[in-house]
């Protein structure tokens, strides 16, 4: 392996919003480019809560790959309080559902539908044990009591804990870790292969000066909110770690600019454009090229008990900084902005 050439097994995105109609034909490319399947939120409007909701939303996104690429959407089940545990099993046992995704209800975009008492959820969660059906989880509180930078650790106090505690056998998976404690957690009580944490590109780029010093800047607010420095650090010590319990979720989220850029801007960064450039950058800082393929490419089938991609992929690092040419993804009379990189970026994916 050199510095400047690097050929790893094709990644799997384990955490990405695709949208539906216009929107999902204009950002699916940059995801299939880069990954070979991702697991898709249900987070639409209406929520993909059904085996048979699935099943066309699957479809849709096969119909809206451009000809010629390669890509396998792995579908997540949004649970509800009144979600049917039968079809949720039906689902999972005829390969539609892959995972089902807990949203507490008002914790972020589009989770006015999400689980309003956890604990009301037993049958579901006994069911997906026992069907060994892994469960993903947006680990923050919905109290908007709590202040939204302490959202994330009191999850993993109050609800995390208990959640392994009562259902030992479950296959969880943190999504989009943003805190020191979240890390730290994951690492410990990760090592028997039921807890597994995806951590995102932006998250380990930016802290909240990104988003809050010099002005707001919209284009940089998300959820999980990004927190201070130290987490932020401590984020990549765990990417980089080799630990098989972290591995790749973009989380990806494209918004209309004029939906970030208002009086009440909504969470989300689009990163599918330039995720696996910037973990590679990530990485390569770290003096960690050698843990690359481990947390994009390998640690996540092994989690969900797949085989890891039989495609190579390979990014090379430029002596210069390659700057994107990608200003924004139009969708009809609207467009997306690209996340941009703090840093400069010298690495790219290499034309297929």
């Amino acid at each position: 392996m050199s510095l400047a050439h690097i050929t790893i097994t094709k990644p799997d995105d384990w955490h990405v919003h695709l949208r539906d109609g216009e929107m999902l034909k204009a950002v699916l490319p940059y995801t299939a480019r880069r990954f070979a399947r991702a697991m898709v939120m249900p987070n639409l409007k209406p929520p993909v809560v059904t085996t048979a909701q699935a099943k066309v939303y699957r479809d849709e996104i096969l119909s809206a790959l451009p000809k010629g690429m390669s890509f396998e959407p792995l579908m997540a089940a949004y649970l509800t309080d009144d979600i049917d545990p039968c079809d949720l099993e039906r689902g999972f046992n005829d390969k539609v559902f892959a995972a089902a995704k807990l949203y507490p209800v008002h914790a972020t975009t589009n989770s006015e539908s999400g689980v309003t008492q956890i604990k009301s959820m037993r049958l579901v969660f006994e069911k997906m044990q026992r069907i060994g059906m892994p469960l993903l989880i947006h680990g923050e509180m919905g109290d908007p009591s709590i202040d939204i930078f302490d959202r994330e650790s009191a999850f993993v106090d109050r609800v995390l804990v208990g959640l392994r505690r009562d259902y030992p056998a479950l296959k969880i998976v943190l999504e989009h870790i943003t805190t020191r404690q979240a890390a730290d957690y994951v690492a410990d009580e990760g090592r028997g292969g039921k807890l597994a944490a995806t951590i995102t590109a932006h998250h380990l780029l930016i802290n909240r000066n990104s988003m809050l010093a010099g002005g707001m800047k919209p284009h940089n607010y998300c959820l999980p909110v990004a927190k201070r420095e130290v987490h932020r650090q401590a984020l990549i010590r765990a990417a980089v770690s080799g630990g098989g319990m972290f591995f790749l979720g973009t989380d990806s989220a494209p918004h209309p600019r004029t939906a970030k850029e208002c009086a009440c801007g909504c969470a989300g960064i689009f990163t599918a454009c330039n995720a696996l450039e910037i973990y590679a950058q990530v990485f390569s800082e770290a003096g960690a090229l050698d843990q690359l393929e481990r947390f994009t490419s390998l640690n996540g089938p092994a989690f969900y008990g797949l085989s890891a991609n039989k495609d190579k992929i390979t990014l090379e690092r430029g002596q210069d900084c390659i700057s994107s040419d990608l200003a924004s993804v139009i969708v009809g009379q609207q467009e997306i902005i690209p996340f941009k990189s703090p840093i400069n970026l010298f690495w790219r994916v290499v034309d297929q």
